[in-house]
């Protein structure tokens, strides 16, 4: 492929489905433009106000002709011997539509319906869960939930202690336009054929899949201190591919849409407007498998955000819950390299930067009114101008570190889950220069612009890493040159924050973030968010290729 002689935005934006994927064009939302409740924006104080009409809604909910049967739980609880006791109502949807070139290939769904019942007898905790929604079966199951919280007792080193939060009752629904389920599979199918049929419209790309990923999540939450919450939650996840074949020379190359999964409802589909971006993706696919291999070494790389989310997910977002650094927690994501004495004192990143925590962004995957503890939601500071300064706990892990109150990061993803210590959406957030990514670039003279999400490895400490992406461009004295491939970076997480030396500002504040972050045994998934902005590093590049015509 040949090169581009400039980095002016017109000549930048039209030799890469960039140009359409990851910057907003003028009157419409693209995949990094504002999205739905204003998601490019950081994130405020408090939560986003309430679904307009949607005390409408949850007044018709199901749920509520099972909720005298939560009250009913909490109130045999604590008659058991409870000095705590909470019940969840769940009721979650979900469903998964893929099609593959000209045809919907696969469409599943999933109903579950019950109530968990969570206890502390005796200073500790127990949890049991029926999908029975009768007198019988839920107080039978309160009841054993205090009965196994005594035996547990009598190993327990230290008891539970809750940190104070304030009795509240309320009521939210997420914002969103079109509730999916209220859609048929054609409707919904209708936009991803089209963006498949554009793609293979693109000369030399072999296939094109899509998807989308919906859940509707909606719970009722009442404890004996008083409180009780309603909410529901629309999260849509959507996917497009191009692939591109060389069958000379035995090769393929896959390029991904750079769009995000959201706390939204259709709408955001429709705005993002797949078939408008395909015949760029297709281009790329086209581009990566033509690109020059990378030659390895230590090289400055401008990350977008659609490549950094994930980046902060694993390096800042795991090795922050308390549980791992306490060594409580190992599942899926290890322990962590951090340790409970180096808040407020270790300097973990360049002072530029600043991440914050949060389950009130706009948009925000793990964004929600009141966590699985009735605590309310909040925004918080995880790093402080490059000092590591705050953890991701709940109420029941205040107390380890002497906080007066949990952060408000208990989740369970079912009725049959136990609540415990989630992520937020944890961002990085803008530097104050106002920079664009395109005044990264012109400031960089050896470098590689990543965007997208590739493949990983971080180890069970989240110290060491590898990351890849999706698109990878040669920078040369401030130009880019060319695309390339077989690219990942490598680093500690100290020393890549600690490298950082440019951010975006507030206009390139992008959301990223996944519907499947594991953790716990037996497992669960939590959907979370990362929000921020390009931001310019020093790293190690590897080439991962295997050679001539890999």
């Amino acid at each position: 492929m040949s090169g581009l002689p400039s980095t002016s935005r017109r000549r930048f934006l039209g030799a890469s489905a960039l140009g359409s994927a990851l910057w907003m064009a003028p009157g419409r939302v693209r995949a990094g433009g504002a999205g739905p409740g204003g998601r490019a924006k950081v994130a405020p104080a408090t939560p986003p106000s309430s679904q307009a009409g949607g005390e409408t809604t949850l007044g018709a909910s199901p749920l509520l002709a099972h909720e005298k049967l939560a009250a009913l739980a909490v109130e045999a609880a604590v008659e058991a011997g409870a000095s705590y006791a909470d019940a969840r109502l769940v009721a979650i949807a979900r469903e998964d539509l893929r099609v593959r070139d000209d045809h919907i290939s696969g469409v599943s769904s999933f109903e579950d319906l019950g109530i968990g019942v969570r206890v502390i007898a005796e200073g500790a905790w127990a949890f049991r869960a029926t999908p029975q929604l009768d007198e019988k079966s839920v107080l039978s199951a309160a009841k054993a939930a205090v009965a196994s919280a005594k035996a547990h007792a009598k190993a327990l080193a230290e008891p539970v202690a809750l940190a104070p939060t304030q009795v509240v009752k309320g009521a939210w629904v997420a914002p969103h336009g079109v509730d999916p389920f209220t859609l048929s599979p054609e409707e919904k199918a209708a936009p991803l054929l089209e963006a498949c049929r554009k793609v293979l419209g693109v000369a030399g790309v072999g296939h094109a899949s899509a998807y989308v990923d919906l859940v509707r999540e909606e719970k009722i939450f009442v404890s004996s201190e008083g409180s009780r919450t309603h909410q529901l939650f629309f999260r849509v996840m959507p996917g497009l591919t191009a692939t591109a074949i060389d069958r000379k020379r035995g090769r393929f190359a896959s390029r991904n849409h750079e769009c995000a999964p959201m706390l939204a409802g259709w709408e955001y589909v429709e705005g993002l407007d797949l078939a408008a971006d395909a015949p760029a993706v297709a281009t790329d696919a086209l581009r990566k498998l033509h690109a020059d291999p990378v030659e390895p070494g230590r090289r400055k790389v401008v990350l977008a955000p659609s490549n950094l989310w994930l980046t902060i997910h694993e390096s800042i977002g795991h090795p922050t819950e308390l549980d791992r650094a306490m060594g409580l927690e190992a599942n899926y994501a290890g322990t962590s390299f951090l340790k409970p004495s180096d808040a407020g004192s270790l300097m973990l990143a360049d002072p530029r930067v600043s991440i914050v925590a949060d389950r009130t962004q706009a948009g925000g995957l793990a964004t929600t009114a009141w966590d699985d503890d009735g605590e309310g939601a909040q925004r918080w500071d995880i790093v402080r101008e490059g000092k590591f300064v705050g953890w991701q706990t709940t109420r029941d892990q205040a107390a380890w570190i002497g906080d007066a109150r949990g952060h408000a990061c208990s989740y369970a993803d079912a009725y049959s889950s136990v609540a415990f210590q989630r992520m937020p959406n944890i961002s990085l957030q803008p530097g104050p220069e106002g920079y664009v990514t395109e005044d990264l670039i012109n400031a960089t003279d050896d470098g590689i612009l990543i965007t997208g999400r590739g493949s990983w490895s971080i180890d069970h400490q989240r110290y060491n890493f590898q990351f890849s992406g999706q698109m990878f461009w040669e920078i040369k004295k401030g130009r880019i040159t060319k695309p390339l491939r077989d690219v990942a970076y490598q680093a500690t997480t100290p020393e890549f924050w600690r490298s950082c030396d440019m951010l975006g500002g507030a206009s390139t504040y992008e959301l990223g973030g996944s519907f499947s972050d594991g953790k716990g045994e037996p497992g669960q998934l939590n959907a979370v968010s990362h929000g921020c902005v390009p931001a310019r590093f020093e790293v190690n590049i590897v080439n991962t290729g295997k050679g001539e015509g890999a």
